[in-house]
């Protein structure tokens, strides 16, 4: 019997490649961990979803750590994943499964952030700050917790930079959009703009970034334009969520509650478990990454 086995919960996307590289970061998890088993599940778009995940970690585990692939706290972090694990547990009751904290606002993602602004600013022909706008790119979410991470995250981003104007918008559900947005900051002055996609993987919407930059450029050509990448394989996500497994093991990190979350879904869920809607729709998957 292996006592521990790690859970790594990606969200999951309709673009293969988007479920492709979740899967290379867990093959890559596995080689820096071989101490720990390690298995994977997605949210949704997948063969292997959530309910089927843990109960395959439980085989032969005294000990399930889930560990979600996912920067802002919403519906699925706060709620789906955590209704899951409850229900999990009354399936398994001699395995003790413990939820690890989302990715969040915190200092590693700030420094991958900096990381990108400086590539974007180097790739300009005016690395000036002072005209350059940056912009914030998010998924957007019905949830205000998660809208509020992205809002905390870019006024980290403003007081790291000398840019005058760091600011966000979201490619769905919440407001404003992209296009709003450059339309301010062209009409403030800025003659550069980069804009910063707060993504952990590839998926459809980062395609649509691209297309809409693209259309931006066509439709702005006295401005410059950057666009940064997603985030996926920086050293600083695997090193978060090392850190985070290990203090759960140790007994250093106190794991996520998750029985609140299953009451709290019985009043929220809305048939999505099955009935999978794309996430480039307006329909809202209540939450801001992944």
């Amino acid at each position: 019997m292996n006592p521990d086995t790690i859970l790594l919960v990606g969200h999951g996307s309709r673009e293969k490649t988007g479920n492709d590289e979740i899967e290379r970061f867990a093959e890559q998890w596995r080689e820096r961990h071989p101490q720990w088993r390690t298995e994977l599940c997605f949210i949704e778009f997948a063969d292997v979803e959530v309910e089927q995940g843990l109960d395959l970690a439980a085989r032969g585990s005294r000990r399930v750590v889930v560990v979600p692939l996912i920067l802002n706290a919403a519906g699925h972090v706060n709620i789906e994943i955590p209704s899951h694990i409850a229900r999990a547990r009354q399936r398994h009751p001699g395995v003790r499964f413990d939820y690890a904290p989302h990715l969040g606002v915190c200092e590693p993602i700030l420094a991958i952030l900096k990381r990108r602004l400086k590539g974007c600013m180097q790739s300009l022909d005016m690395p000036d700050p002072s005209g350059t706008g940056i912009v914030l790119l998010g998924r957007g979410s019905s949830s205000r917790e998660a809208n509020g991470e992205m809002a905390r995250m870019a006024r980290w981003l403003f007081e790291e930079a000398d840019h005058e104007l760091v600011d966000l918008a979201f490619t769905g559900i919440a407001w404003p959009r992209l296009e709003r947005v450059v339309q301010r900051q062209v009409a403030l002055g800025m003659r550069q703009i980069v804009v910063l996609p707060y993504y952990l993987f590839t998926g459809t919407l980062i395609a649509r970034i691209g297309r809409q930059v693209e259309h931006l450029r066509q439709q702005y050509p006295q401005v410059r334009f950057a666009l940064g990448s997603y985030f996926g394989f920086e050293p600083e996500v695997t090193a978060l969520l090392s850190e985070r497994v290990g203090g759960l093991l140790r007994g250093t990190l106190a794991a996520v509650p998750v029985d609140d979350a299953a009451a709290r879904w019985q009043g929220h869920h809305h048939g999505h478990d099955h009935v999978h809607h794309d996430p480039s729709d307006h329909h809202d998957h209540a939450h801001a990454g992944h």
